[in-house]
This record gives structure tokens, C-alpha cells and sequence, in this order.
């Protein structure tokens, strides 16, 4: 019993203090793009044919769009701009409401709105989820439940995972959702009982990630249930999940 005291108390508190301060992000952490339009050279393609997936996209001139839920934060396109025009930032915050949002035009995407009336009362102090792993690679998986850990403890915001759907407020799905797991997602989105809400974890989720287009997925949930928060990342690190989240909650007012 003495061991075990001594080992409390020489290990100390854990959790971090995320939302309380800022969170320190690892040395090799890839955060949201940034491209430098002053340093982007006219008519150069080269990010755009060094990304996996096709998620960047050139239009005219100085068009450029890059497909935040597609995106594999792979590092091509930055080590393909001779310019340095494209960077990686530091920045965690990345989930967004609709798909649209993903949409890269600017230096930063704006946070993820709040639920708003009737779902704000009914989600804002306690959410129940089901994870539903839908043909991922077990990377965004292991990071949601990463969120169950110590470290983060998601059970202080009121936010659990649950065993049934029927005893779920919604669904957290990660994969890209193949043709095998097409039925017993379907079935299991139609056990959760109304109201109810959707997340889409990852790029395999959000849009299909590396496998997007493949003739055995569907390109993430949004093709058969309907999203009400996606996360990008491939995977996503807890901390943006976790932000994420609270956002959606309603927990956090500050950019």
C-alpha cells in the first residue's frame, strides 16, 4: 500500500490542463497548411502533383484550394515547394461543421460552431458515443481511444463511449466506410435513437483518405449518414479530436 502511495504522489497529476491553457504539441506535430501567397510562384503545380490524394487544387493563376478532409498531412507538398510557400503549422484546431468548411482558401479555418437550440440542451453537458471502426487502419482508433487515458480523461467533459448504439446520443465513425461494414453501419445509425449525431474522424472517414475512389469503399460516412462534425487527420492527434468535440459542445468560446 506504501509502494503504491509513494508511486502517486511521485508521479503527480497527469491530466493536462487543455482547456485551461494551451496544449504543448509534439516537435513533429503537422498542424493545418499554410501557403504564403506572396512566395507562391505563378504557374508552378508542383504541390499539387506531389499530394496522394489530389487534395490541392490550382485554378489560374494564383487559384489554390487544398482539400482539408482529404488531406494525409503526408509532407509531399511542402518538401515539393521549392519556394517554401507551403508549410505545416502548429495549429491543432481543424475540425469544422460541414464538409464545405474544409475547403483551404486562407491562412486559417475558422472554429467549429456550436450546436445551437434543442441539441445544445440536450448534448451540451453529456454526450454518449459509439465508436464504429468502419474499415479503418486502426491509427484513428487508437487515437480516440487514446482520449480515454489519464492524459486526457474525455469522462471530465461528460463525454463517454458506449457498448450499444441504442445507448448512444451518437456516432463516432473512423474508416473509410468499405462496402463489408456499408450494412452494419447503416444498422447500426438506425439503432441510435433520435436525436442524434454524427462524427467523422480522419481523412478515411471524412472523405475516404488513401483510398478514396476505391472501388470497395464509399468515401467516408457522409455518403450514407448525414455529419455533424468532421475532424481531418491522418490520423488526427487527440488534441484536435478532444477540441473538436468541445466545440461541438458548446465548451469552448475562445477562437
Amino acid at each position: 500500500m506504501f509502494n503504491i502511495l509513494r508511486a502517486r504522489i511521485r508521479q503527480g497529476h497527469r491530466t493536462v490542463a487543455y482547456p485551461r491553457s494551451e496544449p504543448v504539441m509534439p516537435p513533429r506535430f503537422r498542424g493545418c497548411p499554410r501557403r504564403e501567397a506572396l512566395l507562391c510562384r505563378s504557374g508552378c503545380n508542383a504541390c499539387a502533383e506531389a499530394c496522394p490524394t489530389g487534395c490541392i487544387q490550382r485554378a489560374g493563376g494564383d487559384g489554390w484550394q487544398l482539400d482539408l478532409g482529404c488531406c494525409l498531412f503526408c509532407g509531399a507538398c511542402a518538401q515539393a515547394c521549392a519556394a517554401g510557400a507551403l508549410t505545416f503549422t502548429r495549429e491543432y484546431r481543424m475540425a469544422a461543421r460541414t464538409r464545405a468548411a474544409l475547403l483551404l482558401e486562407r491562412d486559417n479555418l475558422p472554429p467549429a460552431e456550436a450546436l445551437r437550440g434543442a441539441m445544445q440542451n440536450i448534448f451540451g453537458r453529456s454526450l454518449k458515443l459509439r465508436q464504429v471502426s468502419a474499415g479503418g487502419c486502426n491509427a484513428c482508433e487508437a487515437d480516440v481511444n487514446v482520449l480515454g487515458t489519464v492524459v486526457y480523461d474525455l469522462g471530465r467533459f461528460g463525454i463517454q463511449f458506449v457498448a450499444s448504439p441504442r445507448h448512444a446520443d451518437g456516432l463516432l465513425i473512423t474508416g473509410p466506410v468499405t462496402r463489408a461494414m456499408e450494412l452494419a453501419l447503416k444498422k447500426t445509425w438506425e439503432a441510435v435513437p433520435e436525436p442524434r449525431l454524427v462524427i467523422a474522424v480522419g481523412a478515411c472517414a471524412i472523405a475516404g483518405g488513401p483510398y478514396r475512389d476505391h472501388p470497395e469503399t464509399l468515401n467516408g460516412a457522409g455518403t450514407l449518414v448525414p455529419v455533424d462534425l468532421f475532424v481531418p487527420g491522418c490520423p488526427p492527434h487527440p488534441m484536435t479530436i478532444l477540441d473538436g468535440l468541445l466545440r461541438l459542445l458548446g465548451r469552448l468560446q475562445r477562437p
